[in-house]
């Protein structure tokens, strides 16, 4: 029985890493575009560099999902519900991704305020999930 507990923390922590890692990538796409997008007499960034930062995103989630399955870590360090509030707050900011994803496919182009709207909520997710991570 504790053997399997050690199996499951392990497990978790390889998940909540493989999710750290895949949402920081997606950060770092996403900060791409929103550079491309806003300078001046710029064509739009490439529509396959968007779809990849939705899908390594999506996929960070995911494993950020299944991370918070496994043993409940944090609690020393009053951080136990970061996961679970990083999770929500970056499905939120999912949400808001596929509103732009609409937008790009509705009406070929993007609102800056959509955006900024979506940076701010997935940045806030993924400071909440570095607390949870590096706090363990």
């Amino acid at each position: 029985m504790i053997a399997d507990q050690g199996a499951r923390y392990i497990g978790s922590r390889a998940m909540l890493s493989a999710a750290f890692l895949a949402l920081t990538v997606a950060v770092l796409i996403g900060a791409l575009l929103a550079v491309l997008h806003l300078r001046e007499n710029a064509a739009l960034p490439a529509f396959s560099l968007g779809v990849l930062h939705g899908l390594i995103a999506l996929g960070g989630l995911g494993c950020l999902a299944l991370a918070l399955r496994g043993p409940v870590r944090g609690a020393e360090q009053g951080t136990a519900a970061f996961g679970a509030g990083a999770a929500a707050i970056l499905a939120l900011a999912a949400l808001v991704g596929g509103a732009l994803l609409a937008a790009r496919l509705r009406r070929g182009q993007v609102p800056a305020t959509l955006i900024a709207v979506h940076a701010m909520i997935a940045i806030s997710g993924f400071v909440v999930l570095a607390a949870y991570y590096f706090a363990g």
